[in-house]
């Protein structure tokens, strides 16, 4: 909720049997849609979203490679959690870490041939699965406002998270 939102109680009142109504349905819609691209990228591919989510973030980056912390935060996963993931995606050859130069105790994570190329080869698939499952349903002006909802949510969450 936002101040500039029309209509909107003062104060910390609880949900409207309304919004409670969107909110599961939008809750229950993003977790089966989530499902859907996981079990979608895992076929095509055998990648998982957290695979796919690091070998894009790498492919980005200056280098192919990041300090294992900006990749966390970059991302937005706890750095523990990236640490075991990594471990995972190295076994399989994906990505490699090697000790950051710059930087006592700290980690830089490379993009590896075999990451690069198994990234590569899942894209095209996983774009196809997010224009049918996301885009092909809905008109113009919903994907606009559901861009204006994403940003509007992020806001709230960067304010929460700041304050």
């Amino acid at each position: 909720m936002t101040e500039t939102t029309p209509g909107r109680r003062g104060g910390r009142q609880l949900p409207t049997a309304e919004e409670l109504r969107i909110w599961r349905d939008f809750i229950e819609t993003t977790a089966a849609l989530s499902s859907r691209l996981e079990s979608r990228l895992q076929s095509d591919s055998s990648l998982s979203t957290g695979d796919y989510a690091v070998l894009l973030a790498l492919s980005e980056a200056e280098g192919q490679s990041m300090r294992s912390s900006e990749l966390a935060a970059h991302i937005g996963w706890e750095r523990s959690r990236l640490s075991h993931h990594l471990g995972r995606m190295e076994r399989r050859g994906l990505i490699r870490r090697q000790e950051c130069a710059t930087v006592p105790r700290g980690a830089e994570v490379l993009l590896t041939t075999t990451g690069a190329e198994a990234f590569g080869g899942a894209t095209f698939p996983h774009l196809r699965a997010i224009r049918e499952l996301f885009v092909d349903a809905l008109t113009p002006d919903q994907i606009v406002a559901a861009g204006e909802i994403a940003a509007a949510l992020q806001r709230n969450l960067d304010v929460l998270r700041e304050g």
